[in-house]
């Protein structure tokens, strides 16, 4: 019994030794930093690996280095021609200043993402319907930009802003697609337009090559009937030029030499 009471203090000893290292050491990941505070004060980032802190003295926030992945709710949209939609995205963001993450704002992951809708309704109200459905790029690049100066403060760096979903209302939907009919009726008939001003050009420059020698026009004749016989038809119509007829109808109303006088009858 008097050896148990002696030994007792020192297993009290070593009990509180023990768990005071336990208590002082810390093991932080790759991708962790502690933000150690000292009597409430900053007193640096530590880590990765193994760290001691002073009990009741140190205290540490730990904070996670990697890639964050935050849905952005999804937010009612009025684009600048008043069309109402309905937009959600997600961010992709990471602390780079464990320090400022902890510091300069209190949920920095929180913040963020109020931060996000409030930027995703600003940018997408300033654009036309057509120009989110066609120029999602653009706009990813303009929401990442002022999201990454806005947070920069806080030590966060966003790396990639995605529009996920815009979703439009039935009957929107339906004038879209009239809009993208009439869109395409139209530029068939420029289309056809322009196809007819080329084609009409070419036959002007056609003719007046043809015009400078008239027998290539007699071989043109030529090759246009030999192509009809190559058919196998029945019937060919073949063209006679404009100028034969005229001259044959000159001469159908106008001969050479003139009628010849009615002779006198001769009196009783």
């Amino acid at each position: 019994m008097n050896a148990l009471s002696s030994i007792l203090p020192y297993l009290v000893i070593a009990v509180l030794v023990v768990g005071l290292v336990l208590a002082a050491v810390r093991i932080m990941r790759e991708y962790e930093r502690a933000v150690v505070f000292t009597l409430g004060r900053y007193s640096g980032v530590k880590g990765p690996g193994l760290i001691f802190l002073v009990p009741l003295i140190q205290q540490m926030v730990r904070v996670d280095l990697r890639t964050l992945v935050l849905d952005v709710p999804t937010q009612d949209v009025i684009s600048r021609d008043n069309v109402s939609v309905k937009v959600n995205a997600v961010v992709y963001f990471r602390v780079v200043d464990a320090d400022k993450a902890v510091i300069q704002v209190e949920n920095f992951m929180n913040a963020t993402s109020q931060l996000a809708q409030t930027t995703l309704r600003s940018v997408l109200g300033k654009h036309e319907l057509d120009e989110m459905l066609a120029e999602r790029d653009k706009l990813n690049r303009d929401i990442q930009t002022i999201l990454d100066s806005q947070t920069d403060a806080w030590g966060i760096k966003v790396a990639n802003v995605e529009i996920k979903h815009v979703d439009i209302d039935e009957s929107m939907i339906r004038a879209i697609a009239r809009q993208a009919e009439a869109e395409r009726y139209r530029r068939a008939r420029i289309i056809g337009a322009e196809a007819e001003q080329q084609a009409a050009e070419k036959l002007v420059q056609a003719g007046e090559m043809l015009a400078r020698t008239p027998q290539s026009m007699q071989l043109r004749f030529l090759s246009t009937l030999q192509d009809i016989a190559g058919e196998k038809n029945s019937t060919i119509v073949f063209p006679v030029p404009i100028d034969l007829i005229q001259s044959f109808a000159a001469r159908v109303t106008t001969p050479d030499a003139p009628p010849p006088a009615p002779r006198a009858t001769p009196p009783a």
